[in-house]
Formats: structure tokens, sequence, C-alpha cells
């Protein structure tokens, strides 16, 4: 399972970067901090448009992230998929049919046991490992649980780009516009 080929996930946290990104050839893009008054017509538009958003619902404003609120998610606002440190979220889209990505801090040796807990527990479709500058634990983290590795967080040159799928990661996101013409993308 990839992303089809498109190893750099836009990562919007403004509003403004919705029409470059619909203008650009990225068919995937993850979706911060808005509110949720605003989310259903941003994945409409989006797939008008031929995209695919994943929403990281911990970001979005007004929005309680309990049982609730991941049935409103996948039943009314139907992403390509969600993206939570929480398990509740990860396993209703997973039942739900949406691409599951548990996100996980890698803060140190405890943090990275829980986390590892959690993803068995949830078995989600790809973990995104924060922050994804640390190639060796991007490798670790894959090997270990066999589950696919997006890289995130601090990903701020084509280098970290680089470095990131050099150690297995499939994609990484990020939200430094200037990267998102990067060559690493094969879209």
């Amino acid at each position: 399972m990839s992303f089809d080929g498109q190893q750099i996930l836009p990562a919007l946290r403004d509003l403004r970067q919705f029409e470059k990104i619909l203008n650009s050839p990225f068919e995937y893009m993850v979706l911060l901090e808005v509110h949720i008054s605003n989310l259903k017509s941003i994945i409409d538009t989006a797939s008008r448009n031929h995209k695919k958003v994943l929403v990281h619902t911990d970001l979005i404003q007004g929005l309680k992230t309990d049982d609730y609120a991941a049935d409103y998610i996948c039943n009314n606002i139907n992403p390509a998929g969600i993206i939570s440190t929480r398990s509740n979220m990860i396993i209703k889209a997973k039942a739900k049919g949406l691409l599951a990505i548990q996100r996980t801090f890698l803060l140190d040796t405890i943090a990275l046991e829980k986390s590892y807990s959690i993803i068995e527990r949830t078995n989600p479709d790809f973990i995104e490992v924060l922050p994804g500058i640390i190639p060796g634990m991007i490798s670790e983290v894959q090997t270990r649980t066999g589950i696919p590795v997006i890289s995130g967080g601090l990903i701020r040159t084509l280098s970290d780009v680089a470095n990131a799928i050099n150690a297995g990661a499939k994609a990484v996101t990020t939200s430094h516009p200037e990267l998102w013409k990067g060559p690493i993308n094969n879209k």
C-alpha cells in the first residue's frame, strides 16, 4: 500500500494553501488545523478535483476525539483517511474502510514502547513517526511493526525528505510549501 508513488504529502496549515494543492500534481494531502464547519466543503471540493484528503482529526478545531466524533468524521465527512494519535479514531477509520494512520511521537524509550502497544491493538494502515528526521527510528519502527511508515515533523529540507525515504519511509508529511515542488515526488 502506498500513495500511488507520491512521496511528499503536503500538510496544509492554512486554507490559503488549499487552492495551491488543488492546482498541483499531488493527489494526496494532509489537512491540519481547520475548523469543523469548513471540513465537509473542503473534502467535497478536493474530491471534485480528484484529490484525496487525509484529515488529522486531533487538530480539527471544534471536534472532540471521542467515538461520536469518529463516527461523524467517518460517516458524514468521509475523507480518504484519518491521522490520529487516538486509538479509537484509528479503529473506527479501519472499520469504515478509510485509510488509518496512527501518529506516534518518538519522545523516549517509554513512549516508543507504549506506541508499539497501541499500534499492536489498532493495526493501522500506516504509522506516522514524529519527528521524521531520525532515519534509524523510521527503520526500527517499520521492522518491528511490519507496518509502512510515514515520517513527519521537522522535515524542512529535501535532504530530510531523502533521508526519511532512504530509511524506509513510504512518504513524508511536511507543511513547508517549498518542499511541495521537490523532485522526490514521483507523481
